[in-house]
């Protein structure tokens, strides 16, 4: 997969009308999106050429600034997954999308004390071997709020970009991994049996690729269903889903699916399961319809039951719906840095916190462990990831210090190192959605910060 400046030019260059626009929109948001979590290889294309941050910060571009906002200065449906007006989308989503509650509740915030330490100052060495400072890897990498947590306490807090500690920000496939552990959650409890056939919570889908397939092949994306991501070919699946989420605008006399659920009953199989890992955001819609109908109670609803109001959040989170209100469970959540940062923590002190236990223990221990490794190789993302797999829909990287990640495009993270008692979380704008062209850095970042607070 192209990185997302080329795929954007390329698309751009299109004949203008309703194709052009479609194309362009979906390369920026669908795309994407939906390959959230992958990092795939940068091809032999030279890298693209990047705005310095400052040149794209908010408050230069003055986005919905005026009242009404006119000319460049507006965010709508024909630019919102555009660059740099993604900048203002990732904090705002909810201006743009229909969107669900996730209610913190009326209970006091829970502490996060703070124990501040001269981090932005710290040194270490990037994937080209070149010295960089956290708080310049920070404002290199578009980042938007980026907070580190050290046996509980907020040691380093940064926010740029008009992003502040009260911001939600869209955390797109961060979301996937709230899905995998509530059906985690669900398989320790015995109210989900990961060997079962996804059809024995969800007949809808016997006639699709999940009609044979097992709930663990779901869970960790080991499933075959097709689902092309071709961005030139309206006919590809990757069109379908848009189309039915309301993430792009359906062309005239449009006949399909016009909800996600009843999109993915129209997808096939592709191969045969258990194989190999593939990663594919249909399966965390599966995964959280799953959950629903086992617990009989909408995703929004659940985070807010099960986290949200439990951990004590300081501020409600959102998610984006459809257009009968199917929560986007694999890319639509959007919540604080401080918020996300309580997840880490509860997750790597075993799933309790706030006095209360979210997950127990023996989930987060298995998520940790992470899945097959050879099967993650076979899926193709060794090179990218080396030493990876996916479990629950979790990233682990089977490093010493038994580190673990959610990840989305354009730089999200909520990391967590238990060895090192670190939890780290990016929310980040980059300009390049794919992971591949930042991660190696990253990497460096992560066992920079672990070694520091050691």
């Amino acid at each position: 997969m192209t990185s997302f400046l080329v795929r954007s030019q390329t698309l751009l260059a299109a004949p203008p009308g309703l194709w052009r626009l479609g194309l362009s929109r979906l390369a920026a948001a669908l795309g994407l999106l939906l390959s959230a979590g992958a990092v795939p290889v940068m091809a032999q294309s030279p890298a693209p050429t990047l705005p310095p941050p400052d040149s794209v910060h908010l408050d230069r571009l003055g986005y919905m600034s005026t009242f009404p906002p006119e000319g460049a200065q507006r965010v709508d449906q024909s630019n919102a997954y555009k660059y740099p007006q993604l900048r203002w989308v990732v904090q705002h989503l909810r201006e743009l999308q229909p969107t669900r509650n996730i209610r913190r509740g009326s209970a006091p915030a829970s502490a996060l004390p703070a124990d501040p330490k001269p981090l932005g100052a710290l040194q270490f060495e990037d994937a080209k071997g070149q010295k960089i400072s956290l708080e310049a890897w920070a404002q290199s990498t578009y980042t938007d709020a980026l907070l580190v947590l050290h046996r509980g306490r907020v040691v380093y807090e940064r926010y740029d970009n008009q992003m502040q500690p009260s911001s939600p920000h869209l955390l797109f496939s961060v979301t996937k991994s709230f899905t995998g552990l509530m059906a985690a959650q669900l398989a320790h409890e015995g109210r989900l049996d990961p060997q079962a056939l996804v059809t024995r919570y969800v007949p809808e889908l016997a006639g699709s690729a999940w009609g044979d397939m097992k709930v663990r092949e779901v869970m960790d994306m080991t499933g075959a269903v097709r689902f092309r991501e071709n961005y030139t070919d309206p006919s590809s699946e990757i069109f379908g889903y848009a189309w039915a989420s309301g993430l792009l605008p359906r062309p005239a006399g449009y006949q399909g699916a016009g909800n996600v659920y009843d999109f993915l009953k129209t997808l096939p199989k592709d191969g045969e399961h258990g194989q190999a890992f593939t990663y594919r955001t249909v399966h965390s819609e599966v995964l959280g319809w799953i959950v629903s109908r086992v617990t009989g109670q909408h995703w929004a609803d659940l985070m807010s039951q099960q986290l949200w109001q439990k951990m004590g959040m300081e501020e409600d989170a959102y998610v984006m719906v459809d257009s009968v209100g199917t929560p986007l469970q694999g890319a639509g959540l959007n919540a604080t840095a401080r918020d996300l940062a309580r997840v880490g923590e509860m997750l790597r002190l075993g799933g309790r916190f706030n006095g209360q236990k979210i997950f127990d223990a023996a989930v987060i221990e298995d998520t940790a462990r992470g899945g097959d490794r050879e099967r993650f190789k076979a899926g193709g993302l060794q090179a990218a990831r080396p030493g990876y797999s996916y479990r629950n829909q979790w990233w682990v990287l089977h490093n010493a210090d038994g580190a673990y990640e959610a990840a989305g495009v354009h730089g999200q993270f909520i990391h967590i190192n238990p060895a090192a008692q670190m939890v780290v979380i990016k929310l980040s704008s980059h300009p390049v959605a794919g992971a591949a062209f930042t991660h190696a850095t990253t990497l460096k970042a992560w066992a920079a910060l672990a070694q520091a607070l050691r």
